[in-house]
């Protein structure tokens, strides 16, 4: 991405001014799976803030911003459920977890059923079950 990208747009990742404040006032705690990166502030929000006196979190995404990627144990820290960072406190993974999918809606491979208009919009023939309803004259 071009700098003038990085200094205005925030829709694809950070911009110059997020990954500036995470180097000064940000403390590095941590990465999950995906390589999303999570922040704290190294100071509380300031007295007169409506968040004084709690700690300010954030994640700098490994692509595009989609909130859809933060796994349930970061978001849980990014806010506030828990102190600890997720890796100090997880349980060890269960055979039946499924790994992380992304959310592919609104890309090629979202899922379109059979008579959705991106396949062409045709769909099985009426099976005669089905009586439209027609308003009495």
């Amino acid at each position: 991405m071009s700098i003038l990208g990085k200094i205005f747009t925030w829709w694809d990742g950070a911009t110059f001014g997020t990954m500036l404040d995470s180097a000064r006032n940000g403390e590095h705690v941590g990465t999950d799976a995906q390589g999303n990166k999570y922040y704290r502030a190294k100071k509380p929000y300031p007295k007169g803030h409506p968040f004084a006196g709690r700690e300010r979190r954030w994640v700098i995404y490994n692509g595009a911003n989609d909130a859809s990627r933060v796994p349930a144990e970061w978001h849980g820290w990014l806010h506030g459920s828990f102190d600890s960072v997720p890796e100090s406190n997880l349980p060890p993974a269960r055979i039946w977890e499924a790994d992380f999918t992304p959310n592919v809606t609104g890309t090629s491979s979202a899922y379109r059923p059979q008579g959705a208009l991106e396949r062409g919009g045709k769909r099985a023939a009426a099976t005669g079950d089905y009586e439209a309803w027609v308003p009495e004259a």
